[in-house]
């Protein structure tokens, strides 16, 4: 017998992350061209303990509970004291979260001499739809990758 041939699409991290967005209702997405390289944009957008509550507004900190090489617990607090548990996949150019009532993703890939990164924000509950419009006009998506754009601009200056 002979095994079936399945159709194989290889995608970098940003349209693997552009994938899941499409596929998830309600979704926040943007990306941006970066004219820094992939190391230093992923040392900022990878560094989830340090970096990443300076990216989301609404996240006061974020602390690794348990790590299994590229699988990872994380506790998120919330400007107000809410806590959140994230399960984790965090690898160079790719970062995947989900909690009982959120998805979150970045990802980086090479782009001309700059990187293009890209930010995935969703909730999971049910009648999301509904509030895609006011998710759009929030522009999520947009505000993090541009506070990821200042923070590279402030190591710079360091």
């Amino acid at each position: 017998m002979t095994e079936p041939r399945w159709p194989v699409a290889d995608l970098d991290p940003v349209r693997h992350l552009r994938v899941m967005a499409a596929s998830i209702r309600g979704a926040a997405y943007a990306e941006l061209v970066l004219a820094r390289s992939v190391n230093e944009v992923w040392a900022v957008a990878g560094d989830l303990e340090t970096e990443f509550p300076m990216l989301l507004g609404d996240v006061r900190a974020m602390s690794i509970a348990h790590a299994d090489g590229e699988h990872l617990e994380a506790v998120a607090v919330g400007r107000l004291g809410q806590r959140a548990r994230f399960d984790v996949v965090l690898r160079p150019g790719w970062c995947w979260m989900q909690s009982r009532f959120l998805h979150g993703g970045m990802a980086a890939a090479p782009e001309g001499d700059g990187t293009r990164v890209a930010f995935l924000g969703a909730l999971r509950i049910p009648g999301v739809r509904l509030a895609d419009p006011i998710v759009r006009r929030l522009r999520l998506g947009n505000r993090v990758l541009h506070r990821l754009e200042a923070r590279l601009q402030a190591r710079a200056t360091d």
